[in-house]
């Protein structure tokens, strides 16, 4: 019997680093009993991927790792957001919840239907997201056991036009939008960024996407926790809408690299 590769992975880095890199949605990756219950075909299915992974946002991640004065540690999700999404709500305060895109997601990207109406969470939640959440939890404590503080670095990328599932695309599209949360982005983490990532087209603030992710047991309660989303729009990297990666890769790598290092002691 083969065991089934681990829905995600902590990567460790220096035992002094109080830098996380997480990679929530970097992969495409669905179990076979998870494929079973999506309505798309498999055409349609390898679309929605295209559409809705943060294609190469893993190697960005471990590029910018390798390169780090102090290695930073590294949390990837293994398998596709179509599967869970560990970064939602699991339950009525998710806002995305409107466009069926709650931690386990009913509609595409574009608002057709990708589970059958009346589908059941709860077995998905209970089997992908409570472990994630547990394991991502226990990685910041280990952080601030070790070394007093948190640096949380969410690393996602985002379409060049907004997609019908976005709630909040109206606004500016900037090569890098910054993701802030005021509780837990200190002014010295967000000035970090900005500098690191002057060189990549430019930063924005919390547009299209805001916010940061923090496990819920440190949410709001430990100032120690610092958080950052990072933003990255595709068009600087890749062929939209997820296709192979360019030259921008290794320049935005360098610049994570750059904002590690300036987080790290």
């Amino acid at each position: 019997m083969i065991d089934a590769p681990s829905p995600f992975e902590l990567l460790p880095g220096a035992a002094h680093s109080p830098v996380i890199l997480h990679v929530p949605h970097s992969a495409r990756s669905i179990p076979p009993e998870v494929r079973a219950g999506l309505v798309l075909d498999d055409a349609e299915l390898a679309r929605e991927l295209d559409h809705i992974t943060d294609a190469h946002t893993d190697r960005i991640a471990e590029a910018a790792a390798d390169r780090a004065r102090v290695t930073p540690w590294r949390f990837v999700n293994r398998l596709s957001r179509l599967v869970v999404d560990p970064e939602r709500f699991p339950d009525e305060r998710e806002e995305m919840a409107a466009v069926g895109m709650g931690a386990v997601y009913t509609r595409t990207t574009h608002r057709a239907v990708l589970r059958a109406a009346g589908t059941d969470p709860g077995p998905l939640v209970e089997r992908y997201f409570h472990p994630y959440a547990r394991a991502m939890t226990e990685a910041v404590a280990d952080r601030l056991a070790a070394t007093g503080r948190a640096v949380i670095v969410d690393v996602h990328s985002y379409p060049s036009e907004p997609l019908p599932y976005e709630l909040h695309g109206a606004g500016p599209r900037p090569p890098v939008c910054l993701g802030t949360d005021a509780f837990h982005t200190p002014p010295a983490l967000l000035a970090a960024a900005r500098a690191a990532f002057a060189g990549c087209g430019g930063t924005g603030l919390d547009s299209p996407f805001s916010g940061t992710y923090v496990p819920l047991e440190f949410y709001r309660r430990r100032a120690e926790v610092g958080a950052l989303m990072v933003e990255i729009r595709r068009d600087t990297y890749l062929t939209e809408p997820g296709g192979p990666a360019g030259p921008g890769l290794s320049r935005l790598a360098t610049a994570l690299t750059e904002l590690i290092d300036l987080a790290s002691p």
